[in-house]
């Protein structure tokens, strides 16, 4: 149990606030997890029912380290909890619950970005809206911003800011059709949905505004406008809701994080109290100093500074070399001399860079050097080809309707459908509104479709109708059945045919025994398991990155990866590289700067956010010349360097560096 007298005077404060809107300016690393679910503790302890708490955070890996640590706190594991989760569990909850009030099954599924382009290219197609003209992708993008801001298929219309938006409001509509007639719903429509459920069912809302009593919501200067109607409309009876985050840490604008939701929260909440977190329990005070110096540049933030707790000494240099190849070899020099004679663990160092096209060029040395290393970030386990192929399996059993993930695996394994019969089975499908394999008998007698493909699309049918039944009638035996799955279906057949090496295919039937083992995951921690919430399950971990950054910083190795992605880690000793106009703040932002000031403000918070990663030992640097279209060109120091001393020092080599050239390397 966590002492209120161990917390420092601010966050006692904040943990001590137990009613009215409450707004926690949380820098980093000043303790915002700890104050969270101590908060939370010291609700029940004053006689709130936990069930009447709802705790909202961005990642599962956070939702599940605060509940575990709020029961921690209780002594135990308390019959009833508060409701902890991300803010799309929460809304999955409650439109399995209340969807059918919008037209949608309860059983619905939630497209990943794969089906998603593949409904915006048949909505597309439908509007003979050619690739040249507006890409799947890029459909697919627009209609995620819209939706992120609150924006219905209906009004986007309504919401063009150029010629592009006209036809992506069109193909909105198409889009959001083809969706609601496969009984699915893409990750955005989570939140939408729930709030046009709240606003056009007032008696759903008020089930849920009954529900609970205090509302807590983590990192809220990442909330975009879906996530702030939904917690204004949940608070606005009783007003007890406490937010905790950081505006000089806001730096998502770029998928609809909207900073001004944190600026003007004392604003929008009238009688806000405001505590400001800010002493550090992470970083140097040298590593502090700049991270001050730097963000206090940008014009709109809540006044904070943050000073250190640890008295001990730290290191920061700043250091150009002529050019990215001589930054990446001196960087890995270093630390394979640290590591050969300062005993350091790999694991301790961190190269963090702006673009996901820096990296190759220290990839290339640290395996000159033979320095193990980690990029992190990159290609989810989901994205797998016989993942997505199992789980389109998995998503046809469970939802019928999902035509998308149906013409994805009819012929997967190879069954004897060819794509032109699949083609005149959908065709006849949709002119006649009927479900895909409800058109198979008029075009066998019609002799459209030959006898033998008939039979293996009937046959296919009476297969997925089977294992339908077999996972709703013994729901705790899922993971069995879908074994019985993957042999009934030969899936193995498909492996051989897509790789030819043994150790390839071994990889991927290893790939498979991972899904297994996920699926036996789900059912030993879900209450009452079900196809459709693994699916849930499933598709919420996809999105949420940290699952697999988790399982790969279990392993050994320098890490390598862009800042954004290292939000919320820390690491003694850590490289930001390519400081320089164009890289950091990046070329986007620089060349929008005359029209919009804020994308500098983002850069500028970015930077503070790679700092602030260091505990013990902080390095600039930045190449001289950089090749750019296969020309090397000349670079601008980044002004960031410049805010952050107050005279850009002139870069020398330091002992240790004589020591790496002396040593011979």
């Amino acid at each position: 149990m966590d002492d209120l007298s161990k917390l420092n005077a601010a966050q006692r404060d904040a943990v001590t606030t137990l009613s009215g809107p409450l707004l926690v300016l949380a820098g980093a690393g000043t303790g915002k997890t700890r104050v969270i679910t101590v908060r939370i503790a010291n609700l029940i302890r004053h006689g709130v029912d936990p069930e009447r708490i709802l705790s909202v955070t961005f990642t599962n890996k956070a939702a599940k380290e605060m509940l575990e640590r709020a029961l921690a706190q209780l002594g135990g594991k308390p019959k009833r909890k508060p409701w902890i989760s991300t803010f799309h569990s929460f809304c999955v909850r409650v439109l399995r619950q209340d969807i059918e009030e919008l037209g949608y099954p309860k059983n619905f599924t939630i497209y990943d970005r794969g089906d998603q382009e593949s409904a915006a290219r048949r909505a597309l197609r439908d509007l003979r809206v050619g690739e040249k003209q507006m890409r799947p992708a890029d459909l697919v993008n627009r209609v995620s911003q819209w939706k992120s801001q609150g924006v219905l298929a209906t009004d986007a219309s309504d919401h063009v800011e150029h010629d592009g938006d006209v036809v992506a409001a069109m193909g909105y509509k198409k889009y959001q059709s083809i969706l609601k007639s496969s009984g699915s719903v893409d990750f955005d429509d989570l939140l939408l949905l729930t709030n046009r459920l709240f606003h056009e069912h007032p008696d759903v809302l008020e089930k849920y505004q009954r529900r609970f009593d205090h509302v807590q919501i983590d990192e809220y200067q990442d909330t975009n406008g879906s996530q702030f109607d939904l917690i204004e409309a949940l608070v606005r009876g009783h007003r007890n809701l406490c937010v905790v985050g950081d505006d000089d840490q806001s730096i998502y604008g770029w998928r609809g994080a909207d900073i001004s939701h944190i600026l003007k929260f004392p604003q929008v909440f009238p009688g806000t109290k405001v505590v400001r977190l800010q002493e550090n329990y992470r970083c140097t005070e040298q590593i502090l100093g700049l991270a001050n110096s730097l963000v206090r540049h940008n014009r709109n933030r809540h006044e904070k500074k943050l000073f250190a707790s640890r008295s001990v000494a730290g290191s920061v240099r700043y250091r150009e070399y002529e050019n990215e190849e001589l930054e990446a070899e001196t960087v890995v020099r270093e630390i394979e001399f640290n590591l050969r004679h300062e005993r350091a663990k790999s694991d301790d160092y961190a190269i963090l860079f702006r673009t996901n096209e820096q990296p190759r060029v220290f990839e290339v040395q640290l395996r000159r050097f033979k320095v193990p290393y980690l990029l992190l970030g990159q290609r989810s386990f989901f994205d797998n080809k016989e993942v997505r192929d199992l789980l389109a399996y998995v998503r046809v059993i469970a939802q019928p309707l999902d035509e998308q993930s149906l013409l994805r695996i009819i012929n997967t394994p190879a069954r004897s459908i060819g794509d032109t019969a699949v083609e005149k089975i959908l065709a006849r499908a949709v002119a006649r509104k009927v479900r895909f394999f409800d058109a198979v008998p008029s075009l066998r007698d019609e002799k459209e479709i030959t006898s033998k493909s008939a039979t293996a699309v009937e046959a296919f049918a009476t297969l997925l109708t089977d294992f339908r039944r077999r996972f709703e009638e013994a729901p705790k035996r899922m993971a069995e059945t879908f074994h019985e799955l993957l042999e009934t279906i030969n899936y193995d057949l498909e492996i051989q045919r897509q790789y030819k090496e043994p150790d390839q295919q071994l990889a991927r039937q290893g790939t498979i025994e991972q899904l297994i083992d996920t699926i036996k995951d789900y059912v030993a921690n879900a209450d009452e398991p079900s196809l459709s919430g693994f699916l849930d399950n499933v598709t919420l971990s996809d999105r949420d990155s940290e699952s697999d950054k988790d399982e790969q910083l279990k392993q050994r190795g320098v890490r390598l990866m862009t800042i954004h992605s290292a939000k919320g880690l820390e690491f003694p000793r850590v490289y930001l590289v390519g400081m320089e106009e164009g890289l950091l703040p990046h070329r986007r932002s620089v060349d929008a700067e005359g029209e919009s000031p804020e994308s500098i403000d983002e850069e500028r918070r970015l930077c503070y956010v790679g700092v602030t990663r260091a505990k013990d030992s902080l390095t600039l640097t930045r190449a001289q010349f950089r090749k750019k279209w296969g020309k090397l060109r000349e670079t601008i120091p980044s002004r960031f360097l410049h805010e952050m001393f107050d005279e850009l020092p002139a870069p020398t080599d330091e002992v240790l560096q004589e020591e790496i050239t002396e040593d011979g390397l």
